[in-house]
């Protein structure tokens, strides 16, 4: 088993469908995929440039409790990026962004940290991929970016094994403090930070 290295996005569940249009923006400008349509919880409805489990068959997550996306991402390239592309990575588009490949997102309506929270979990596919997540800024740019731009209240940096995850992105503002250190000591603290959802 490789590395499955992540960034996970809260925010609360009215702002999914913004985020989704927002990670839309993303996408690379041509892809040979089918639209996915997708149904979220409320009933608004969503045309999306990405996979559900590899198919583009419409989705309606109306009953559903989480939803799967396959994405694909394009980031600026930093010297992070530009090496990767230099040992048999894709090569850097004209406008000097790169597609590193499948990142594949899980949404919970209803978050592990706090059920009022959505989360958007985005994992890298590979370990080559993890590696990037963990070392390029124009990677961690582009997910607190997200973040901001959707209304997310938080952003962090999960490397998968149940270890502390880093936070980057806290109430609009970057960061980077570890949960377990000392202004988050665990979980609980992190989250009673954030402002009441229904605000």
């Amino acid at each position: 088993m490789g590395l499955t290295y992540g960034y996970d996005i809260y925010l609360r569940p009215r702002n999914v469908a913004r985020a989704l249009a927002n990670l839309a923006e993303l996408a690379p400008p041509s892809r040979g995929v089918p639209p996915l349509e997708l149904t979220l919880p409320g009933g608004e409805r969503l045309v999306l440039p990405f996979t559900s489990h590899f198919k583009s068959e419409p989705v309606d997550c109306s009953t559903s409790s989480t939803l799967g996306l396959d994405t694909s991402i394009m980031f600026d390239v930093d010297d992070v990026l530009r090496e990767y592309a230099e040992t048999g990575g894709p090569e850097p588009e004209a406008d000097g962004r790169i597609q590193i490949g499948y990142v594949y997102l899980t949404i919970r309506f209803q978050s592990f940290l706090h059920p009022r929270y959505a989360s958007m979990e985005f994992w890298a596919a590979t370990s080559g991929m993890s590696r990037l997540f963990a070392r390029s800024v124009r990677v961690r740019e582009v997910f607190t970016g997200l973040s901001a731009a959707s209304g997310g209240v938080c952003c962090l940096f999960d490397t998968g094994d149940g270890g502390p995850e880093q936070v980057c992105w806290l109430n609009g503002e970057t960061t980077q403090e570890m949960i377990s250190g000392p202004r988050f000591p665990d979980r609980r603290a992190l989250v009673a930070t954030w402002p009441d959802p229904g605000q």
